[in-house]
């Protein structure tokens, strides 16, 4: 089996935090954000005042929200490049743009969250939250349906000379709540390496919920998003985001 950190890989941009590190993390994850300025700045450092948080910050998954899972503010691998990948397919680009730092170009603010499961080996999710408006929000949930419909073929992204391919895009069904929702699998491929992938993306409201997950464990292993992740994450978007 290829080493974890070539399969991660396999998504250009949105690198899971939990692959590679085992989901590790030991406290509140939302206190975790690094600050290049030196732990004196960091919020809850002696000295630093404590930093508000915005409500998307309050929403996201954190370390003891979820039994049996490990959660991390680092929702991507740090090596990882930044940026939205660009699809050699025009109609696929809204799903070249899901595997990048935020949902589409429109988004006020991403928090991200990587997720690492203590009951099934080599699976690792990540969840992000997304504000925008809420006319931007539908707008990017039925660009995400059209692609989905028209890129079955596959098609490949590109971020900063690092490239990704995406095969047997496939509509998924899956149960969940909030306003609406679109679900696809997809087969990656980079560096010599494949795995399948679970999307599942929710509005609520103005906000957009991402959910990816990865099977690092091997090709041949399917990988799902929890819906004990999905349900817990929209229950503290409902409770946290008005």
């Amino acid at each position: 089996m290829k080493s974890q950190a070539a399969a991660a890989a396999l998504v250009p941009v949105l690198l899971l935090g939990a692959v590679g590190c085992g989901g590790s993390d030991s406290g509140s994850a939302a206190d975790k954000s690094p600050d290049p300025k030196g732990s004196a700045a960091v919020p809850g450092a002696p000295g630093a005042p404590p930093a508000p948080r915005t409500p998307l910050e309050k929403a996201a998954l954190a370390q003891g929200d979820l039994a049996d899972y490990q959660i991390s503010a680092q929702g991507k691998n740090p090596n990882a490049p930044d940026g939205q990948p660009q699809a050699d397919k025009k109609p696929c680009q809204p799903l070249a743009d899901i595997m990048g730092d935020k949902p589409d170009p429109a988004a006020k603010e991403t928090v991200n969250r990587g997720i690492g499961s203590q009951k099934q080996i080599g699976l690792a999710v990540s969840a992000s939250l997304s504000g925008y408006t809420e006319g931007d929000a539908k707008k990017l949930m039925s660009r995400l349906r059209q692609a989905v419909a028209a890129c079955g073929a596959g098609f490949t992204a590109t971020v900063e000379k690092q490239s990704g391919s995406y095969r047997q895009v496939k509509p998924a069904a899956y149960k969940t709540g909030g306003d609406e929702s679109v679900s696809w699998t997809t087969v990656a491929a980079a560096e010599g390496v494949t795995a399948q992938v679970h999307l599942v993306v929710v509005r609520q409201g103005s906000t957009v919920v991402r959910l990816m997950a990865l099977n690092v464990a091997g090709a041949k292993t399917a990988a799902e998003v929890p819906h004990e992740v999905a349900d817990k994450q929209l229950e503290k978007v409902r409770q946290n985001i008005r």
